[in-house]
This record gives C-alpha cells, sequence and structure tokens, in this order.
C-alpha cells in the first residue's frame, strides 16, 4: 500500500493494526505483536498513541515481542524498548508479564550478548503453543522497518545473522550501523509470523523497496526474505515506492 506522506502512512498503518489486534482478540482473546525500532516503527506507534480508536484494544491481552534491539543499558535512549515506551507503551495499560524486551547490555548476562540471544530464544520457545508448529509463537503482525541497504531487524546484507537458517535469534556483531552489537530475530523466525508488515517511508528508501521487490536474493537483500505465512504486507509513502513500476501497487491515497 502506498499512502502520500509518511505521516498517512503512519496514520493508515496504525489504523490498520488496531484492527488486526481487535480481530485477534475478538477470535482468541489474546493477540501478539513483534514491534519494530526506527523513525517508521516509531511513528506508527506514536500514531497509534494518538489514533481515536486506540481504546478498541484490550492491551491488558496483547503479548509484545521485538525484532530487534541494540545491546546497550536497561533505559539507554537508543534502545528500541526506551522509544516504543516513550512512544506508546507507558500510555496503555499493558500486561508487564506479557510485555518482552530483549535483553539489556546491563542485564543478566551482562556483556555476553551470545548467552543474551540465546536467552530471548528460550523465551519465545517457552511461549509457542502446540498448535504453531515452531520454535516462536506465531505472531499475529511482525512489523519491520527497511534500511537503506535492505537490511531488516538486525540482518545485514551478507552478514552471518541473515544466513542463520535454524536458530530463532542471533547475537549481531560489527553491524555497519551503531551500535555494532545487536539481537535480532533471524529470518526463520520472522516467517513464523501468520502477517510480516515492512515499512518504508522517504526517498532514502527508494532504492532499497526497489531492490527488495525486483526477485532480490535474502542474502544480498535482507527484506527480500521477509515474508509472512499468510501475508506480506508492504506500507510505503510515495517517496519510497517512486522506483517501483505503477502496476506494482495501487494508485496512492489522496
Amino acid at each position: 500500500m502506498v499512502h502520500r506522506d509518511k505521516e498517512l502512512m503512519a496514520q493508515a498503518a496504525a489504523a490498520r493494526l488496531i484492527t488486526k489486534i481487535v480481530d485477534a482478540q475478538s477470535a482468541r482473546g489474546s493477540a501478539s505483536v513483534v514491534l519494530t525500532g526506527g523513525r517508521n516503527g516509531n511513528g506508527l506507534l506514536a500514531a497509534l498513541a494518538e489514533a481515536p480508536a486506540r481504546d478498541a484494544v484490550d492491551w491488558s491481552r496483547l503479548d509484545l515481542w521485538w525484532g530487534d534491539e541494540r545491546f546497550l543499558p536497561e533505559g539507554h535512549p537508543d534502545r528500541n524498548v526506551t522509544q516504543a515506551r516513550e512512544a506508546l507503551l507507558d500510555a496503555v495499560g499493558l500486561d508487564p508479564a506479557r510485555v518482552h524486551p530483549m535483553p539489556a547490555s546491563d542485564g543478566p548476562w551482562g556483556s555476553e550478548v551470545e548467552a543474551a540471544a540465546e536467552a530471548y530464544a528460550e523465551e519465545l520457545n517457552r511461549a509457542a503453543r502446540p498448535e504453531n508448529h515452531g520454535a516462536v509463537p506465531s505472531f499475529d503482525v511482525l512489523l519491520l522497518g527497511v534500511g537503506p541497504d535492505t537490511h531488516v531487524a538486525s540482518l545485514f546484507p551478507e552478514l552471518p545473522a541473515v544466513r542463520e537458517a535454524e536458530r530463532t535469534v542471533v547475537a549481531v556483531r560489527g553491524a555497519p550501523k551503531p551500535p555494532p552489537t545487536r539481537v535480532s530475530l533471524t529470518l526463520p523466525a520472522i516467517r513464523a509470523a501468520q502477517e510480516v508488515w515492512l515499512l518504508a517511508a522517504g526517498e532514502d528508501k527508494a532504492k532499497a523497496v526497489t531492490i527488495a521487490l525486483s526477485g532480490a536474493g535474502e542474502i544480498q537483500a535482507p527484506a527480500a526474505g521477509a515474508y509472512g505465512r499468510r501475508r506480506t504486507l508492504w506500507l510505503l509513502d510515495r517517496a519510497a515506492a517512486a522506483g517501483l513500476p505503477r502496476e506494482l501497487y495501487p494508485p496512492a491515497s489522496p
């Protein structure tokens, strides 16, 4: 879906997410969402905080996970969970036991990022149900921002993490974008989601969007390897969609 600008994109994505969560809660009593950081992920959360329909969600019956995290101390302003709390989470009635941030560098595993990644994988595995048929829950929606280099979560082109085919969570060292040390879901974990939504807005994302949607391989373009079991949805603004053939997407919203 292509929207006029990043503000409209965020508002539309927020409205769509509210509907998805409410539908899942009506069907099963609960819902699960994997959050993403970055300007588009945080923009969506800010729009959700301001959405008139926000209170239709039963926030106490929502499980929240993260697709990746910067391996920094708890409360650091650059951590995705810190930014998410400021944008939305502190303003709604979440059940703390159902909020699952990735470990911080001053947590129980200290600077051992590999141990922190393994611990998050174990937490996901404990939450998986038999009907999920895998090592992670079958998330209702998994959100991903798309980087200018086509990275999603902390899966960067050509780095070992994007090649991981078995583990669900990995440590990332030497990331080309600071900070260099991170924790990330892998493509197998991402693909366990019922729906994967990829967010991209701005001229700096146009090349990445075009590459990812043109049949590129996932090792060179990780965004190309991110898809859901039932649905994969690209949410773009006009600037990010500028390099796509017009027949690939519906008319832009006004």
